[in-house]
């Protein structure tokens, strides 16, 4: 009984982690400024293409489409996990001490994977879109209607939300031995390797979320299949498929890859890779996909590309 007494205090002192440290600005701090600069431009511009795709979309009834709100939701996604990231990016640049509480972090893991993950969701929905218009264009309206299409987008939020809070509940009951992170944000694998004990259970949870993504990535190749056999057929079926479906595929693409690269990277990476290497590759999916979407739909779509035009080209004339 006395050895076990002697052994408490020093597993709750390990396992009361008040900050994290994250270590992955350490190695690239004298090029701070740089990337400061950078950020800087880039994260404003991102949330102006997002901004005014959104409010194309909302304010213009005749983009109240399926598609296009669909589209929309990316964009909003697109906003809510970047603002997970990139506040608190540029203040750790400006900072020599780049530390965030144990609270922070389980906020950044909510807010980065699960918009990660509804972006999945997401794509998924506007591929059955595409197959739906494409496969079953007679069946279309009553297929895709207001009140289905309102229900995809709020499936595509809680389902990603609920599977992160219980990776975050399932992360709340380790015991830890560590609050280094050696990454530029909280990670889900990142801050289970510091567990002091088995994280089994978490990992089991983890897989079954990461299997049932791809197995959504899947469906949607599978449903691009169908679409390319039935495009083949008219020229009209084609031109509709490289202006709606190859933007949707690319999106999907690098969503998919960057998400897996940033997981079995946590999982299964080697150290030796240079840091700025590993930085880039752990933010790709917050850095591509924000600005790719409302880019390559809003400028490729002719039907918002025209409404993003004439809402600026008004706002022009009338300051004129």
């Amino acid at each position: 009984m006395a050895t076990e007494n002697m052994m408490e205090p020093p597993l709750e002192n390990k396992s009361s982690v008040l900050l994290f440290t994250l270590s992955g600005l350490n190695e690239t701090m004298e090029n701070r400024f740089v990337f400061f600069s950078f950020t800087t431009l880039f994260y404003p511009l991102m949330v102006f293409c997002n901004v005014t795709v959104i409010f194309t979309i909302i304010s213009h009834k005749k983009l109240h489409e399926p598609m296009y709100l669909f589209i929309c939701n990316l964009c909003v996604n697109g906003l809510f996990g970047t603002s997970g990231f990139y506040p608190k990016f540029m203040y750790d640049l400006l900072s020599h001490d780049h530390v965030i509480s144990y609270a922070g972090c389980m906020i950044q893991i909510l807010v980065i994977y699960s918009s990660a993950l509804c972006d999945l969701l997401t794509l998924t929905a506007m591929a059955y879109d595409r197959y739906v218009a494409i496969c079953r264009p007679l069946e279309y309206h009553s297929i895709m209607t207001s009140q289905r299409v309102f229900r995809c987008i709020l499936f595509c939020w809680l389902i990603s939300l609920f599977c992160i809070s219980v990776l975050i509940i399932l992360l709340a009951r380790l015991t830890l031995c560590g609050s280094t992170i050696e990454k530029l944000y909280c990670e889900i694998w990142a801050v289970a390797k510091l567990s002091c004990f088995s994280t089994t259970v978490n990992n089991v949870f983890g897989y079954i979320v990461i299997l049932g993504y791809v197995g959504h990535s899947v469906f949607i190749f599978c449903s691009y299949i169908q679409l390319i056999k039935k495009c083949r057929r008219s020229i009209e079926g084609r031109h509709k498929f490289i202006q709606t479906c190859v933007p949707h595929l690319l999106s999907l693409i690098n969503v998919t890859a960057a998400l897996l690269f940033d997981v079995l990277y946590s999982r299964y990476g080697s150290k030796n890779l240079p840091q700025s290497v590993r930085n880039f590759m752990a933010m790709e999916f917050l850095l591509v996909p924000p600005i790719l979407n409302p880019l390559i739909y809003g400028l490729n779509l002719k039907t918002v590309r025209q409404q993003v035009i004439t809402l600026f080209f008004k706002k022009q004339g009338m300051s004129g």
